[in-house]
């Protein structure tokens, strides 16, 4: 099925990005496409490497990190590393819980926003405690907001803006769809999580593709009901292994942002592994949503490295 529109894709077209079209891998003993995130993720970062070695000033990323958070920093090394190997340079800002309160962070972050040679700000979440992450983030600048957290770029969704910087994690399940050439308009969409960061955009973003869309929570009820309806599936709930393929629809497509560590220390998602037994495509864990979301960080600091407010 050919894709109507791409309309998120298309403001990073006109700067150079180009989107492949993946052919599917199977999972081992079904007929389940694999939708697999670290190929496609590769090959935007290398577009961004090209782009990037085309600017006369290299972009630059503030990132900020406050605490101890071991997988925070596993996250933030992480980015770091990415945007080194795509020529973006990266300023780090780590601090310990207790040396810097609330406002002297709000005053590190408008510091930021006044320094024209900074192209991008990002904080890392969870903040501790003492700090309320929603003041954080909205003391950034909405043009330096390269997770497309703040409100105004946010609200930018509810009105059909696609000008990025788009929210990562939701833009990376668009174009995951859109590279398997599988189209979201007049879809069922059900979206299971309504945090900010990725099921509330995550569906306003859908929505806008022409999806009808339905939002499930922790007050959800006969939740098995709505999701068998479902011809996509975006879970984002935070239960590992919860979603069973008793509650799929034949032959739909799966979305997991979820990841968890088991006992034995391997990877998972909230996607039970007998998913692929009824699902027509499904993101793996690891390896699927999560280098996606990596990718459209590094492509919003491109694009905003492009359209500089100066």
């Amino acid at each position: 099925e050919e894709v109507q529109g791409m309309k998120y894709f298309e403001p990073f077209s006109k700067i150079g990005f180009q989107l492949p079209h993946l052919n599917g891998e199977i999972f081992e003993n079904s007929h389940c496409i694999k939708m697999n995130g670290d190929s496609l993720s590769k090959n935007l970062i290398e577009q961004c490497k090209s782009i990037v070695l085309n600017f006369s000033e290299k972009p630059k990323l503030a990132v900020i990190l406050v605490g101890d958070d071991e997988a925070s920093h596993i996250y933030v090394n992480r980015k770091i590393k990415s945007c080194f190997n795509v020529g973006i340079q990266s300023v780090p800002y780590f601090f310990k819980s207790h040396e810097i309160t609330q406002s002297q962070l709000i005053q590190r972050i408008q510091k930021l926003n006044d320094d024209r040679t900074i192209t991008g700000i990002l904080v890392q979440l969870p903040l501790p405690s003492h700090i309320n992450s929603k003041n954080i983030i909205h003391s950034i600048s909405p043009h330096k907001d390269v997770d497309g957290f703040t409100v105004q770029n946010q609200g930018k969704l509810m009105i059909d803006n696609v000008t990025p910087p788009l929210p990562c994690t939701p833009l990376g399940i668009l174009l995951l769809l859109y590279s398997y050439r599988i189209s979201i308009s007049k879809k069922n969409v059900v979206v299971i999580g309504r945090s900010q960061i990725v099921g509330r955009p995550a569906g306003m973003m859908m929505m806008h593709e022409n999806a009808t869309v339905t939002y499930c929570h922790s007050w959800t009820e006969n939740l098995d009901l709505i999701t068998s309806q479902a011809d996509i599936l975006i879970t984002a709930m935070g239960k590992s292994n919860f979603i069973q393929s008793s509650m799929l629809k034949e032959k739909s497509i799966i979305i997991d942002v979820g990841i968890h560590r088991n006992s034995e220390g391997k990877l998972n998602g909230d996607v039970h592994k007998n998913a692929i037994l009824k699902a027509g495509y499904l993101t793996p864990v690891p390896g699927g949503v999560g280098p996606m979301t990596i990718a459209c960080l590094l492509m919003n600091t491109v694009y905003l490295k492009r359209f500089e407010k100066i």
